[in-house]
């Protein structure tokens, strides 16, 4: 007998006859043999309606408060799915995040896992009954609720895969894994019928949008083997693990793209010691996620700071930005938000040169201009104008063969 986690959430549970078509393939997996512990998120749009009744009642909207409200979806979730499991004769228990034994810090909308404690999971396990959990959401070190931020349930799956000693954690989404580069960007895109660790968690810094990047962080940590699947044709996915050594890596295995940041430049910044610090201190002691960070070289003393924040940060890290250009004696900032990040991963190319080289090429030949480069042992990315994203992400696709056969 094995034990799965199985995570289903938002278009998956999305109305009553998905939440019964989910069941039914959970009673089917019960009746296999296997054990199955369940990780329930919030239903279709759900959290976005609550995120909306908020705004429209509180301008304050305090973050335990935010945090009692929003993991409310997911106790609606996963109360509903248990009675569709016991109309099909599956004994199954619903349990919050605390009654599961997450315990988090204290930093609301966004918890961190300190500990799960998964006795009252294992309790059910062992009397032969589906324990269904409420995903993203736990009990802080202070006793409140706490949520754990957008993707969370799929963090949450993982960390029980960890903590009950599952064989596997499959979470179910509504694409039927993951592919070479997004297939409403470029339809050729190719299954990957297996990734690594490493790669997986480049795709997710870079614009693959599931699973979440969290999670795929937790569970290379832990070894915890995940397969990516689809819960509206059942079929088998993508499985995620280690890298095997006894097999030859693909160079290039995906292309992934992002239209979620903002370019910023400081401008005419002194070129000496403890300027750089003195400028991202600043925006990280306010939760600023910086990416891509370009230095010019000096001239006459002076120099270019060019670096990369979410959309959404943009207003705080130019209010930052405008503060600090006459504290550090620099000439100006600006922002530019018409960008776009392309990136290209694959485990071999720690392993095999000339790949930066045919990226450039590409891009160059489809006069794409590159405006900033980073990289990685498996990842170059490359900041380009938002309008070319589309050609860039078809272009080098091609380039490197991820084509369906």
């Amino acid at each position: 007998m094995g034990l799965l986690i199985q995570k289903f959430g938002g278009t998956a549970v999305g109305d009553p006859e998905r939440i019964k078509a989910v069941a039914d393939h959970i009673a089917r997996t019960v009746n296999t043999g296997e054990q199955v512990v369940v990780v329930v998120s919030a239903m279709g749009k759900e959290t976005d309606e609550l995120l909306r009744l908020a705004e429209d009642v509180s301008v304050k909207r305090p973050g335990r408060e935010m945090d009692m409200l929003i993991t409310a979806g997911e106790r609606k979730a996963m109360s509903l799915l248990c009675m569709a499991l016991h109309d099909l004769g599956v004994d199954a228990d619903s349990f919050t995040g605390s009654q599961a034994g997450f315990l988090t810090d204290t930093n609301h909308q966004n918890a961190k896992i300190i500990e799960v404690k998964p006795e009252r999971i294992k309790s059910a396990l062992s009397e032969g009954r589906v324990p269904v959990v409420g995903g993203s959401q736990g009990v802080s070190v202070e006793n409140d609720v706490t949520f754990l931020g957008r993707g969370g349930s799929d963090t949450t799956a993982v960390a029980l895969a960890h903590a009950v000693g599952a064989d596997a954690c499959e979470l179910y989404t509504d694409v039927t894994g993951v592919f070479t580069t997004d297939p409403r960007v470029v339809p050729s895109a190719r299954l990957m019928p297996n990734v690594s660790f490493d790669e997986l968690l480049e795709m997710t810094a870079t614009g693959c949008p599931k699973p979440a990047m969290r999670s795929v962080e937790y569970a290379r940590t832990h070894g915890v083997k995940l397969h990516i699947r689809s819960a509206f044709t059942w079929q088998e996915g993508t499985w995620v693990g280690e890298e095997k050594e006894e097999m030859e890596q693909a160079i290039v295995s995906a292309v992934t793209h992002d239209t979620s940041e903002t370019k910023m430049t400081i401008s005419g910044v002194p070129d000496k010691p403890g300027i750089a610090a003195g400028v991202f201190r600043a925006l990280s002691d306010v939760d600023v996620n910086v990416d891509m960070i370009v230095q010019n070289t000096s001239e006459h003393g002076v120099t270019d700071i060019s670096f990369t924040v979410p959309h959404g940060d943009l207003d705080v890290s130019m209010s930052i930005a405008q503060d600090l250009v006459e504290e550090i004696g620099a000439t100006g900032v600006s922002s530019d938000t018409e960008v776009a990040r392309v990136s290209v991963i694959g485990a071999g190319m720690r392993s095999n040169s000339g790949v930066a080289a045919s990226m450039f090429e590409t891009l160059a030949n489809n006069e794409i201009n590159i405006q900033m480069i980073s990289t990685s042992a498996i990842r170059i990315s490359c900041m380009v104008a938002e309008t070319q994203i589309n050609d860039a992400v078809k272009a080098l696709h091609e380039t490197f063969g991820l084509a369906e056969a």
